[in-house]
């Protein structure tokens, strides 16, 4: 697969109009400054007086409400929750669109699944950055960037492809490089990984770990340690190198460990049920679900993150970190 880096772009694409990004959240806020300081004319769209607004302005950025801005602009990011963008995009974004203009969004999840319907005229395209934003941000300022996804839903202008091309640049995305996707591939692959990796397979796993440990008698402090605490140690390996670089810097024991217990663990039957999560998510069923959860007022949702939340772990994890005193803030400057 070709990855795709500065030469490639024309920021020029986009620069051409004012940028408009309804959104100062976190993706919001770094694509916002890193347009701004690739050069180019960035309006913030914020609910008036609300923390976005009051963040930008601080800033030093342009702001108006999303309505305004989305009408001044040529391009417009939407680049709030999920679950806002259908109602921003009908009331604000949908009514002040012109032919040509650009529709951009950092997810595909509500174009994918039809809850964003655009009109024939415009451009409807995803930059969709593999980090957070804060990351984004941080990474632009030293030069660096973070990776991106790219993809064109629907190209009105025969442009479509240049304009993600350019903006992914334009936030630093083509400095680490950016490969190109679909709406589709982007959108399962992303829950997916939410769902049976990153968040919801690594928690309850490390659960798992912790009720096992503390249900045979050992004392919850330890097991934390070795379920949740050393975790980062061999993310930060794998992140930087590798299943390699993991193994270089564990131990003998450990390795052997890996080799043969991880199989017991994650088996056959795992596998099934990660095949079943992505079924649901290919069909659109976690989609439908999640979309009517919302709608519902979100009873259910917050019931399970309340006991998530409350979990045993959750305490004494809190007074683990209270000792850790590189955890708090300031603690990696120095007094002049």
């Amino acid at each position: 697969m070709k990855v795709y880096k500065e030469e490639d772009a024309n920021p020029a694409a986009v620069k051409s109009g004012p940028v408009a990004v309804i959104g100062y959240g976190s993706q919001g806020r770094a694509h916002a400054l890193n347009l701004k300081n690739s050069g180019c004319h960035v309006i913030v769209g914020v609910r008036e007086g609300g923390k976005g607004a009051r963040q930008a302005a601080e800033d030093g950025l342009e702001v108006a409400s999303p309505a305004n801005a989305a009408a001044a602009a040529r391009l417009i990011a939407i680049l709030t929750p999920d679950m806002t963008h259908e109602t921003i995009f009908n009331e604000d974004v949908a009514p002040n669109l012109q032919e040509g203009d650009a529709l951009l969004f950092a997810h595909g999840f509500t174009v994918l699944y039809g809850r964003v319907k655009a009109p024939e005229h415009v451009d409807v395209i995803m930059v969709a950055p593999k980090g957070p934003g804060d990351l984004v941000r941080r990474e632009y300022e030293r030069g660096r960037g973070v990776p991106c996804l790219f993809a064109v839903h629907q190209d009105a202008t025969g442009k479509a492809r240049e304009k993600a091309l350019a903006y992914a640049s334009l936030i630093g995305g083509t400095t680490a490089g950016a490969l190109e996707t679909t709406f589709r591939e982007e959108t399962e692959t992303d829950l997916f990984g939410e769902q049976a990796v990153l968040c919801g397979g690594a928690t309850e796993l490390v659960l798992a770990g912790f009720e096992t440990l503390t249900e045979a008698g050992y004392r919850p402090e330890i097991a934390y340690y070795e379920c949740l605490h050393e975790l980062k140690l061999i993310v930060d390996l794998l992140y930087e190198g590798g299943l390699a670089k993991m193994h270089e810097f564990i131990s003998e024991t450990a390795i052997y460990g890996d080799l043969t217990s991880g199989p017991r663990v994650i088996n056959d039957e795992t596998r099934a049920r990660m095949r079943d999560v992505l079924k649901d998510i290919q069909s659109g069923t976690f989609a439908h679900n999640w979309i009517l959860e919302n709608q519902a007022g979100k009873a259910r949702y917050q019931q399970m993150l309340d006991a998530d939340l409350n979990h045993p772990i959750e305490k004494t994890g809190k007074e683990l970190r209270d000792l850790m005193t590189w955890l708090k803030p300031g603690a990696n400057t120095k007094d002049d």
